[in-house]
């Protein structure tokens, strides 16, 4: 399974966004009860750490092996990816369910906005931390990664600049260990830049462009977090963390974390058969399975997945007018897809109607244009697409467009319903289905599609994925892999990021989702319900939402 989002994405069904409600317990596979909207619990089952015992190994599962460990870059920049390495890498926020934020002390022991013009930050790093060759991180880790993401060079493949385009300059501060960050014009996302979905990377990383591209497509490099790379066997698509002998924090109590490459569709029967300890879970039948196993409980809240599907408007391209993409936007029932996907799942299924916020998270409002399958026939009609049997063209092309996907049945189903929608208004979709292995890689960055299924992942900093997926500057395409955009939503997008008003901030990226929606870039689809299959036994692990987790804290039961 694979997410976008905050430079992170997900190709299976299952993002800088936030959410979260009350779990069901085990057993409950319906979903009487539930609240759909955000709230400020999760789903984890939170245990003293005295109750938590020593050692064991946590086995989890991803659909496919790292194409590059380095989720800075365009070809890492995937979910599971940065799922893998959340206990590896520094990050320096936490979350909690509410998406309250609180400062990583076992990184820094301060991080202040010090300055407003300029706008300056500065993160004074935990004398403590270390590199695990025990070099100690430095301002110079952070100024090399900020120069990196800034796209001032080319070179650096990036999945995302962050805001580290607004960057001006780093400089050293009182020391080594302190960070001083200028910016050229005001970043209301600054709290997000190495927190979320974004960790920082040591300077060897990301001291110039081929390191940056091509030094972790191998293998991990240097770590800093509570776990390190114990073992890695692309053969056998198997991934060991074990403890780090260099971490200076609270020791963890697990052993090892232990990550096998699995198809998605084997996860639920991996949990079933004590093969794995914990999977997210994607069917009402996925809950079903596991709602009488013994050992295994559902765990849920609302999560920071959600589902859509973006078009292909490159010059050439089939869908390259945005008249047509808007046309074809207005003849697919989300709500059709809500009903069959999530139906047992939530309590009232319905589609997300916004591409910067989720239901329930402060600012979220509809700003789609709509089901219209009688208007978006007359505006293909108008724009000269022509029924020529069941399906229309146009100067001898025929309205056929080529979705996607990676071989998931879920993906699968959604895409059923989109070809029976689109088939009502003259428009075949033909289904094309892909494996994990290098389907960003190899399709969807290089823009084989015409439309492409996939997941976004969101986290507490909801505007700093604005420019990565909406922007469009065709020397610096971040993850707007449909290539679509224009100079008036750039600069709409440019005052958005900029605002450090919330309430301003917030009509404004109402503003660029309803341009988005204009456009015909994208089509939201469904936010996650969150439901994880979970040994019983397991603690301080499960359906997250938007909270960060404690990997020093997840273990076992006594």
């Amino acid at each position: 399974m694979r997410v976008r989002s905050n430079g992170i994405r997900w190709a299976v069904p299952l993002v800088a966004i936030g959410l979260i409600a009350s779990g069901c317990g085990a057993g409950d596979d319906s979903a009487q009860g539930r609240s759909d909207a955000i709230g400020t619990t999760n789903d984890i089952n939170p245990t003293p750490l005295d109750q938590v015992r020593e050692g064991g190994n946590l086995r989890l599962a991803t659909t496919s092996f790292p194409a590059n460990w380095n989720t800075l870059s365009i070809d890492g920049g995937e979910g599971e990816i940065a799922d893998i390495e959340r206990p590896l890498m520094p990050r320096s926020f936490d979350t909690d369910a509410a998406g309250k934020l609180s400062i990583n002390t076992d990184y820094f022991t301060d991080i202040a906005l010090t300055g407003t013009s300029p706008q300056q930050v500065t993160y004074t790093i935990n004398p403590k931390a270390v590199w695990s060759d025990s070099s100690p991180i430095t301002w110079e880790d952070i100024r090399s990664q900020a120069y990196a993401l800034s796209g001032a060079d080319k070179g650096f493949l990036i999945a995302i600049s962050n805001g580290f385009d607004l960057v001006a300059k780093v400089d050293r501060g009182v020391d080594d260990r302190q960070a001083i960050l200028t910016f050229k014009q005001p970043y209301a996302e600054w709290r997000g830049q190495f927190a979320g979905n974004q960790s920082l990377f040591p300077k060897s990383v990301t001291a110039d462009p081929d390191s940056f591209n091509k030094s972790l497509v191998d293998g991990m490099g240097l770590t800093s977090g509570p776990f390190s790379v114990r073992s890695t066997d692309r053969g056998q698509g198997r991934i060991v963390l074990g403890r780090n002998p260099k971490w200076w924090g609270a020791p963890p109590k697990l052993d090892t974390i232990t990550f096998s490459v699995l198809d998605r569709a084997t996860w639920t029967a991996a949990v079933q058969n004590n093969e794995l300890d914990a999977a997210l879970l994607s069917t009402v039948d996925d809950v079903r399975n596991l709602r009488n196993v013994p050992g295994v409980t559902i765990r849920r809240a609302p999560g920071v997945r959600w589902r859509h599907i973006t078009f292909n408007g490159a010059p050439g391209s089939i869908l390259a007018d945005p008249k047509v993409r808007v046309a074809i936007s207005k003849a697919i029932d989300r709500q059709g897809i809500a009903s069959a996907t999530q139906n047992g799942l939530v309590e009232n299924p319905k589609p997300l109607d916004n591409h910067v916020y989720v239901q329930g998270q402060e600012g979220y409002r509809d700003n789609s244009l709509g089901f219209d399958p009688d208007a978006a026939a007359r505006e293909l009609d108008a724009l000269g697409w022509k029924l020529n049997g069941d399906v229309r063209e146009r100067e001898g092309r025929k309205l056929i467009i080529r979705d996607v996907m990676y071989n998931d049945p879920t993906w699968v189903q959604i895409a059923q319903i989109i070809q029976q929608n689109l088939a009502r208004v003259g428009v075949k979709l033909v289904i094309d289905t892909k494996a994990a292995a290098k389907f960003f890689t190899d399709v969807v960055q290089p823009g084989d599609f015409d439309a492409v299924q996939f997941t976004f992942q969101g986290d507490a900093f909801p505007l700093s994925n604005i420019p990565q997926i909406y922007a469009y500057y065709p020397d610096n395409l971040q993850a707007n892999f449909g290539r679509i955009g224009s100079p008036e939503l750039n600069a709409l997008i440019d005052r958005t990021v900029a605002e450090l008003d919330p309430k301003k901030a917030i009509e404004l990226a109402n503003e660029v989702d309803r341009k988005v929606f204009e456009e015909g870039h994208s089509l939201p689809l469904t936010q996650s319900d969150g439901s994880w299959g979970v040994r019983a036994a397991l603690a301080n692990f499960g359906s997250a939402g938007l909270a960060s987790y404690d990997y020093t804290k997840i273990g076992f039961v006594k």
